[in-house]
């Protein structure tokens, strides 16, 4: 049965399964959803009963211009697996198998500058060593950080903008504006080049004026979720984030609703220590919680030593991981 096309009923039979158990793994977790496929038929592992495993690829190409591309490769081909228990190793190292198969027939996955993903729930660690053994790295991580409890009084909210919302320390932290373009800029750029050192992350010729283009539009509105760190009037870090309105492309990644998304944070090198990253996400935490944003999303890079222990101490953690291998060739 390997490869066939299944029945509506059989796939949505091994959808619900793998639902069931991510509620059981982390209730953060949303229920299985495959999105429409763009390669054809899903990938089927048989089993005695029917399915054990579904799977749908996806094919994603980069706009030329973008700011897509600095994040990953050019050209993307996303599995979304959903493999059903008992025998959830056996079932994803089948299902992987089919998948790199399925991508052999590909020329174009034999590009250089291409990326074959599976986003895998961080806490199911039965698929880990079927993950390994295919050749695929966890390069990447979406981190998630839930709203704490609200007092019953008061309705939400924004925090009041005023030119300083955090003083008391060697920076002043407050709301970002047009005029803070270049600034922002900056940081953003240094921000792709110290990632760039971990595997997933690319400087392109067009990376500054596609991010020029992606502030440019993040400041253009009243009261912009970024905001910057002050020393002696000079910028030296940056937070951004996204609104639920904006957050809709992640939020089906989680359960909880609404889901904010926080782009980048970045301080410069000779900054770090000194308490603007934290004064930066407290602000940003504030404003999200007064606001009524349940879950906030954020993405880092598994390798990256500052951001791990970072992002677990202001109350994020694991719950996707990003495998990859790339180019997509090198899936075994």
């Amino acid at each position: 049965m390997a490869g066939a096309m299944p029945s509506a009923d059989s796939a949505a039979g091994v959808s619900g399964l793998v639902t069931r158990r991510w509620q059981l793994l982390d209730p953060l977790l949303p229920p299985f959803g495959a999105g429409p496929p763009h390669s054809g038929a899903p990938l089927v592992v048989g089993g005695q009963d029917g399915p054990v495993a579904v799977g749908w690829c996806e094919h994603w190409t980069a706009e030329p211009g973008s700011l897509d591309p600095s994040w990953i490769a050019a050209r993307r081909f996303q599995l979304s697996a959903a493999v059903a228990d008992p025998g959830v190793t056996n079932g994803l190292d089948r299902l992987l198998a089919l998948w790199r198969d399925h991508l052999a027939t590909l020329p174009e996955a034999r590009d250089a500058d291409t990326a074959a993903v599976v986003n895998w729930p961080s806490r199911d660690a039965d698929g880990v060593s079927a993950l390994l053994r295919h050749g695929l790295d966890p390069l990447e991580v979406l981190a998630a950080r839930t709203a704490p409890r609200r007092p019953s009084a008061g309705a939400p909210g924004e925090v009041p903008n005023g030119p300083v919302l955090h003083a008391g320390g060697p920076h002043d932290i407050r709301r970002a504006g047009p005029a803070d373009t270049e600034a922002v800029v900056r940081l953003g750029l240094e921000l792709v080049r110290f990632d760039s050192r971990f595997g997933a992350v690319h400087e392109r010729p067009d990376t500054q004026a596609a991010l020029r283009r992606e502030v440019a539009g993040l400041l253009a509105g009243a009261a912009p979720w970024t905001w910057v760190a002050e020393r002696d009037g000079e910028v030296v870090a940056v937070l951004a984030a996204q609104r639920p309105q904006q957050a809709g492309w992640i939020a089906p990644m989680v359960a909880l609703a609404p889901a904010a998304y926080l782009m980048l944070m970045f301080v410069a090198p000779g900054e770090r220590g000194g308490g603007a990253g934290s004064a930066l996400v407290d602000v940003f935490h504030r404003e999200a919680d007064a606001a009524g944003v349940a879950v906030t999303l954020l993405h880092y890079l598994q390798l990256n030593p500052l951001s791990v222990p970072f992002w677990n101490r202001h109350g994020y953690r694991p719950l996707w991981t990003s495998w990859q291998a790339k180019p997509a060739s090198e899936m075994r």
